[in-house]
């Protein structure tokens, strides 16, 4: 029988660093959790323990909160490709990085006009990710966001689904649509300013979810794909998880009430998993970005 050591990586996972920036009282904040993997010539340490060609995950720790000191955070694409590129031509051993971040979002608490805005409180539901994958001579950037909830109360149906005998859900010409928006985009090119990018991408998707009359939630994801991509040339390809937080209308009868979709049961489990992917049909080869 033969026996041979397959694809493997080792890094550093979930580095929290939290960089301040100061322009006298106003400060700025970039919040990222950090994760680094690094794959290359690791045969001999899985196989006889041989470590010379292993740069310690704690040194990998070390190097994010460094370079968020001489470097800056000015986006997380931006500083997990400064990372990735750093450790493949820094190391001999080292062949490819991948760098994933992702990003909390702070609000600044302003009390009033001359005051010092140094207060801020967590903004938003959803974090903002970014995967940087680098070889040594390529790069591949998949940015996107995680558990944006976002809910029409109206505008959309359901019906003329295929029926068998254990179908009893009930066909809806009016029902509330909701889900926890979970998208990643590749890029195909580097844009000037990857958070004027990030910000029109999220737009994007929400204009797309408000302004679709929906007849599912599979059409509402292509809607907000294709908005993405008519909206950012700089983006090639967008996937999207939809999981349908479902609303069921209430049946109030039993007290004499009506029930016109105004009272919901919000049902956290089972529930539908909508995934699909939008893209431009010349979109380069993904290379490792989806990884």
């Amino acid at each position: 029988m033969s026996i041979k050591l397959g694809p493997n990586r080792y890094g550093k996972a979930e580095t929290h660093v939290v960089g301040v920036t100061k322009n006298g009282g106003v400060h700025e904040i970039r919040d990222l959790n950090v994760g680094v993997a690094l794959s290359g010539d690791m045969d001999e340490v899985h196989l006889t323990g041989d470590n010379s060609a292993v740069l310690p995950t704690d040194t990998q720790k070390n190097t994010v909160f460094a370079f968020a000191k001489e470097h800056g955070i000015s986006s997380p694409e931006a500083f997990g490709e400064l990372l990735a590129r750093h450790f493949v031509d820094s190391q001999p051993t080292i062949h490819h990085a991948r760098v994933s971040v992702e990003e909390y979002a702070w609000e600044r608490i302003v009390l009033g006009a001359g005051n010092e805005q140094h207060s801020f409180v967590r903004s938003g539901q959803e974090v903002r990710t970014a995967r940087v994958h680098y070889d040594g001579e390529k790069s591949w950037v998949v940015a996107g966001l995680q558990g944006l909830v976002v809910l029409n109360s109206t505008g959309s149906e359901f019906h003329g689904y295929l029926k068998d005998k254990y179908t009893t859900l009930q066909e809806a010409y009016d029902r509330v649509l909701a889900t926890e928006v979970n998208a990643e985009w590749r890029y195909i090119g580097e844009p000037s300013d990857w958070d004027k990018t990030y910000r029109e991408a999220r737009r994007a998707m929400l204009e797309a979810f408000a302004e679709t009359y929906s007849y599912s939630l599979q059409q509402t994801l292509y809607a907000m794909g294709e908005r993405v991509l008519a909206a950012c040339a700089e983006i090639g390809e967008v996937r999207l998880s939809l999981p349908n937080k479902h609303h069921f209308v209430v049946d109030l009868s039993a007290f004499g009430l009506t029930n016109d979709n105004e009272v919901f049961y919000a049902a956290d489990r089972p529930y539908g998993l909508i995934e699909g992917t939008v893209l431009r049909e010349d979109a380069p080869a993904a290379g490792p970005a989806w990884e």
